[in-house]
């Protein structure tokens, strides 16, 4: 566990606890959760889940979990109430109020049959590579396989679904290279959520290449907070899920303790 937080950070935190209105993104695997190699065992941090919890409870704030999952993933590692906003696949797949949007057309549903195929196939060959199936899309997990097999499984996948060809979107994240076949970005989600709520402020916070996409859509007087190592954008960095925590915490105690009036 790491030390107390930056000044600059602490600073930050305590400014955007008196917006008006608060909306609180967060990525989830590596962000809350530390990474595993097995998802549906992965965990929010206790102190992470609490925070989070208290955030929730707080008047004029709204939090978002927005992730690569699939929403039926989501849920099942959040462990949230409905008050929460839930985004899953990027964006494809939103739980709002108890129910979940997602609408695939004819093209879009034979484009993603052809997508399973073939990268079943190269996962079938491959040892300790697997794909993980996704509402728009197909994950190809390499986490558990080795340099060689690895680099092979990215180059057969990218070369076999010809991604501009076939109008896929693929990002590429940890140990992850994801295939969709509708382009749904996090700062997507981020800024529809933003409009949703009627936020004055938002904080964004992620680990992997896919938040970027959240920091880059956000403004002055948000705060973007990346968890871990890697290049960013973001205004502000910690080192892993505790840190995370101890931030989120931070910010719960601070609009709590914020004037009436401000909330």
């Amino acid at each position: 566990m790491s030390g107390a937080l930056p000044a600059d950070l602490g600073d930050a935190l305590r400014q955007l606890a008196a917006t008006p209105r608060l909306l609180v993104a967060l990525d989830f695997d590596g962000t809350l959760a530390p990474e595993v190699d097995v998802p549906d065992e992965a965990r929010a941090l206790p102190e992470a889940h609490e925070a989070v919890l208290a955030l929730l409870a707080l008047p004029e704030t709204d939090v978002a979990f927005i992730s690569g999952r699939a929403m039926q993933s989501l849920q099942h590692v959040s462990r949230l109430p409905e008050t929460a906003f839930l985004v899953g696949s990027h964006g494809v797949e939103v739980h709002t109020d108890g129910r979940t949007e997602l609408d695939l057309d004819e093209s879009e549903l034979a484009r993603r049959a052809a997508l399973e195929t073939a990268l079943q196939a190269i996962a079938d060959s491959l040892e300790g590579v697997w794909i993980e199936t996704k509402p728009a899309g197909f994950a190809l997990h390499t986490r558990l396989a080795g340099d060689a097999e690895t680099a092979e499984a990215e180059a057969r996948a990218l070369a076999e679904t010809d991604p501009e060809a076939n109008g896929l979107t693929v990002r590429r994240g940890k140990n992850v290279l994801e295939f969709s076949v509708r382009s749904t970005t996090k700062g997507e989600a981020v800024e529809r959520l933003r409009a949703q709520t009627g936020a004055t402020a938002v904080l964004f916070a992620g680990d992997d290449v896919t938040d970027e996409d959240g920091f880059a859509v956000l403004r002055d007087g948000d705060l973007g907070l990346k968890s871990g190592q890697g290049e960013t954008v973001a205004s502000h960095r910690v080192a892993g899920p505790h840190d995370v925590a101890a931030a989120l915490r931070a910010l719960a105690e601070n609009r709590a303790g914020a004037s009436p009036s401000r909330l």
